[in-house]
């Protein structure tokens, strides 16, 4: 399945536990890009990061993933995979964070997050492979 022309944006994990609990800071900077559900997806790793948090009750985790579901997954794949491995060689970054870079890389989506070194590792990989 293709992302439709309107995407522009992968959220990160610490994006979404935002805009679950409402935070200032992600509020904030998702207006500022211009944030809706139609122009923002999520990676796998990120439902399965916040589906994995122990001691979540069964509302909290039926809120999660009704909030997950309103957004495309962009599921893993071998070319993921491939970039992932680069990106964590060449930044010595967290398997997650190497996988939502990949992730945004090879889809050109810009990645939102608050963590301010994980932007700068997805804005120099975009100018790499930008022409």
């Amino acid at each position: 399945m293709g992302l439709a022309g309107s995407v522009k944006y992968l959220l990160d994990t610490n994006i979404v536990i935002g805009l679950l609990k409402g935070s200032p800071d992600v509020m904030a900077l998702v207006k500022q890009h211009g944030f809706d559900f139609d122009n923002a997806v999520i990676s796998q790793i990120t439902r399965m990061e916040l589906l994995s948090f122990s001691g979540m009750s069964g509302d909290e985790q039926h809120k999660v993933n009704t909030f997950l579901n309103e957004f495309q997954v962009l599921l893993l794949n071998e070319a993921i995979e491939q970039e992932t491995i680069k990106i964590r060689l060449a930044y010595g970054i967290k398997l997650p964070d190497a996988v939502m870079v990949a992730t945004a890389q090879l889809h050109k989506l810009e990645l939102l997050t608050l963590d301010k070194r994980l932007g700068k590792v997805a804005a120099a990989e975009m100018k790499k492979s930008s022409p």
